[in-house]
């Protein structure tokens, strides 16, 4: 009797075993479906945005990363956080396009964030690191939130049609000198004037 139970114990655990097995590799494979329709989303977005802007890039000294940040270098003059009149002319032209192309189909439901960066060199105040990363974080900030306020209230329909998606999703952030460009990175000579940019960002949904 003790037999048969002892039969059934190890009956039970062995297929709780399998269903464990089971389970991990459905887990993994719906893993990996996520990761490839990640990757693939994050695909067809760069080809879309080249697509749109690749004649553009050059007078607009802006660059497609492959990571889908449009970075437009040095907008701002020195020490200011007013947009120039000429980056103005470039946003009303880029802005409305690319909230066309983001909350088409093929996007839009995928996006969690739009997110408008102001980045700085660490060029001001080396002499004391602690004043110059908050002195260079308000910089930042109010370029980024300048260049945002800036967007928002191009008259366009298209930003009109989209304004209660873009108040739930587009967002500024100041970044300070966190994320410097470097002419060399392997020797820490960075480069200043790519650093002073501002950056548009597209953070999509974590499902996982």
């Amino acid at each position: 009797m003790e037999d048969n139970n002892e039969s059934q114990w190890i009956n039970i655990a062995d297929i709780m075993s399998a269903l464990m097995m089971i389970f991990m590799f459905i887990s993994v494979a719906f893993l990996y479906q996520l990761l490839e329709k990640k990757e693939i989303y994050k695909i067809e977005l760069n080809k879309a945005l080249h697509k749109e802007f690749d004649k553009d890039l050059k007078r607009w000294k802006a660059v497609i990363t492959d990571d889908n940040i449009i970075r437009f270098n040095s907008p701002f003059l020195s020490g200011d956080d007013t947009v120039p009149k000429e980056f103005r002319s470039i946003l009303k032209d880029f802005f409305p396009r690319y909230i066309e192309l983001l909350a088409s189909k093929e996007f839009k439901e995928e996006i969690d964030e739009i997110r408008v960066e102001g980045h700085t060199s660490n060029n001001w105040g080396k002499e004391n690191q602690k004043e110059s990363y908050i002195h260079n974080m308000n910089l930042s900030q109010k370029r980024a939130s300048n260049v945002l306020t800036y967007c928002y209230n191009i008259n366009n329909n298209i930003i009109d049609k989209n304004l209660l998606w873009l108040q739930s999703n587009l967002r500024a952030n100041g970044i300070s000198f966190s994320k410097l460009l470097y002419k060399d990175k392997e020797k820490k000579i960075q480069d200043s004037i790519r650093s002073r940019r501002v950056e548009f960002r597209v953070l999509t949904l974590e499902h996982i």
